[in-house]
C-alpha cells in the first residue's frame, strides 16, 4: 500500500488504488520505450478496440494494451513462447545435422503461372451386368444386360498442360478442405495439373469401389473380369485426363 501524499486525512491507499497507480506507471513507461506499431501481437478489431493475440485479451485503448504488455501474464506468455521456439529450433537443427550428410541434393522446384481452370465433362455411368433370360421355364437361350452399380466418368481437357507434367488426382474428405463447412454427406475428387488451377468435384459420400476386378456377370460360375472399378488414364496425345469412379 502507498501513502496518498497531499491528501490530508485521506489515510492509506487501498489495494485497488495502488494497483491502478502501478498500472499507470507501467503504461507511461511502456509508451516511452515501446513502438506499438512494431508489436506482432497487437490486433485492432472492427469495434475500435485492441486485442492481444498472445494472451487473447481485449483492451479499450493503446494505454491499456501497453500496460498489459508489462504485466505478469503477458511476460509469462512471452517467455513460454520463446522457450518453445528455441526448443523447436534446436530439434530442427539436430535433425538437419543428422540427415544433411545423407540427403541427396534437391532438384529445383518447377514454378508455373496459373492459367485458369481446365474444361471438363462428367457422365453418369452404370456397371453392366449380364443375366440369363429364359422362356417358360425352359433353359436359357439368350443373355440380357442390366444395370449394376452407379458411377461417374470425368473427362478433363488440358490442351495447355506443360511438357513432362502428368495430372494427379485424389479423394478428399469434407473435413480436409477449407472452402466449405464440413459435411459428412460429401467428399471431393481433387485434380491437379500444372499450370492449370487445381479443381475439385463434389461427390456424395459413398464408398468408392477400389477393387481390382469386377463381376460383370450374374450367371452361375461367372469369373471376375480384371478391370478395376475406379481408375484413371492420361492420354498425352489428346491431352485428356479420364477418371472413372464407381461406387459400391
Amino acid at each position: 500500500m502507498t501513502d496518498r501524499a497531499g491528501n490530508k486525512g485521506a489515510g492509506v491507499a487501498g489495494y485497488s488504488e495502488a494497483n491502478a497507480d502501478r498500472r499507470e506507471r507501467l503504461r507511461k513507461l511502456a509508451m516511452e520505450t515501446i513502438d506499438i506499431n512494431k508489436d506482432p501481437y497487437i490486433l485492432r478489431n472492427h469495434l475500435g478496440g485492441l486485442e492481444c493475440r498472445l494472451c487473447l485479451t481485449l483492451h479499450t485503448n493503446e494505454g491499456s494494451y501497453l500496460a498489459h504488455t508489462q504485466g505478469k501474464k503477458h511476460q509469462t506468455n512471452l517467455a513460454r513462447r520463446a522457450a518453445r521456439e528455441a526448443k523447436e529450433s534446436a530439434h530442427y537443427n539436430s535433425n538437419h545435422l543428422i540427415t544433411a550428410g545423407k540427403a541427396a541434393p534437391e532438384a529445383p522446384k518447377k514454378s508455373f503461372i496459373k492459367i485458369g481452370r481446365p474444361g471438363y465433362k462428367i457422365t453418369k455411368i452404370r456397371e453392366p451386368i449380364i443375366q440369363a433370360v429364359s422362356s417358360d421355364g425352359q433353359q436359357a437361350h439368350s443373355d440380357a444386360v442390366v444395370g449394376g452399380r452407379m458411377g461417374l466418368l470425368f473427362q478433363i481437357h488440358l490442351p495447355q498442360i506443360k511438357e513432362d507434367v502428368i495430372p494427379l488426382h485424389r479423394f478428399m474428405s469434407s473435413f480436409e478442405q477449407r472452402q466449405e463447412m464440413p459435411n459428412r454427406a460429401w467428399q471431393y475428387l481433387v485434380v491437379a495439373a500444372e499450370p492449370y488451377e487445381t479443381i475439385a468435384f463434389k461427390l456424395q459420400s459413398k464408398e468408392v469401389d477400389r477393387s481390382q476386378s469386377l463381376l460383370l456377370s450374374s450367371l452361375p460360375n461367372a469369373r471376375p473380369k480384371d478391370e478395376p472399378g475406379t481408375w484413371s488414364h492420361w492420354d498425352p496425345d489428346a491431352k485428356s485426363y479420364t477418371i472413372q469412379v464407381l461406387f459400391r
